[in-house]
């Protein structure tokens, strides 16, 4: 997938589409007549620093504050499709629309988000949205570990301790070009990830590797705008994918783990707003 290759939108009423989670102009409230008195709906109010997303509705603020939602509904009924509960603190990647939770179930916190695009007949096509998570607490531990004090900005050996590490992270990627099968998102990933290990290792290639990670995965899978795949480096540089949920596989290669985060971190990057902005976190964990 990663062979496909912002800041924070800023305030405005956005819906969410219940099938795929992709941001979508909400409607203006009309006027209504109740008991023959005309009453106009109350305008809705942008709470700084917050976002909303329910049913019918987001409230997106300037800089997004992370949260859970007040009350939980009924079970069954408190999900999106792709796992975003109704009403939870979400960042919206602007130039995709696709929205992310600020923080997972298991505590890890988005550190950026970005856009993979694909040039197309002379057209960059928008092939998926993604943000990028990290186990923040373990990340501080190691930054601090092994730099005295804060760079003035994110330095390449700043990326490369990440890169190097096993400190748990997730990129999370949510597809908003519609067409892909998964069979051309396998070849696609693994010709990525296949370019990135070369790098690694001083040209030499390896398809047995790079074929590992997605290469299980059925090509009866139905994909669409709004399918979602997460691929996670866990700790003992194991690299686990999973499709709409479901896991794929998990391959231990230190190599492996640290060829796909420097998809996102290293110098020939798919988004170089997005390394940046995980270059931005980094320093605040100082």
């Amino acid at each position: 997938m990663a062979a496909f290759a912002g800041d924070n939108a800023k305030g405005e009423m956005v819906g969410i589409e219940p099938r795929n989670g992709l941001g979508s102009e909400s409607q203006k409230a009309e006027g209504q007549k109740v008991n023959g008195n005309e009453s106009k709906a109350e305008g809705l109010e942008t709470e700084k620093d917050k976002v909303l997303v329910s049913e019918n509705e987001t409230k997106v603020g300037e800089e997004p504050k992370k949260g859970k939602p007040e009350e939980e509904e009924a079970a069954g009924g408190d999900q999106q499709e792709n796992g975003i509960p109704k009403e939870v603190a979400v960042e919206i990647e602007p130039k995709s629309g696709v929205s992310f939770p600020l923080v997972l179930d298991d505590g890890k916190e988005l550190n950026a988000v970005g856009v993979r695009k694909k040039s197309m007949l002379g057209m960059g096509i928008k092939i998926y949205g993604f943000g990028i998570y990290a186990d923040n607490e373990k990340l501080k531990n190691l930054v601090n570990s092994k730099f005295a004090k804060a760079p003035a900005k994110a330095t390449k050996e700043l990326y490369q301790l990440v890169i190097d590490s096993d400190v748990e992270m997730m990129v999370r990627l949510v597809l908003v070009f519609s067409g892909l099968t998964m069979s051309m998102v396998k070849k696609n990933f693994d010709e990525g990830l296949g370019a990135s290990i070369k790098v690694l290792t001083g040209g030499k290639k390896n398809d047995e590797l790079s074929n590992k990670v997605m290469g299980q995965a059925s090509d009866d899978i139905k994909l669409s705008p709004g399918s979602v795949i997460e691929i996670s480096r866990l700790p003992g540089y194991i690299l686990q994918t999973k499709v709409m949920g479901e896991i794929i596989t998990k391959v231990e290669s230190e190599l492996l783990c640290r060829a796909y985060i420097q998809m996102y971190l290293g110098d020939d990057c798919l988004d170089k707003e997005a390394k940046q902005k995980f270059g931005a976190s980094l320093l605040k964990l100082f």
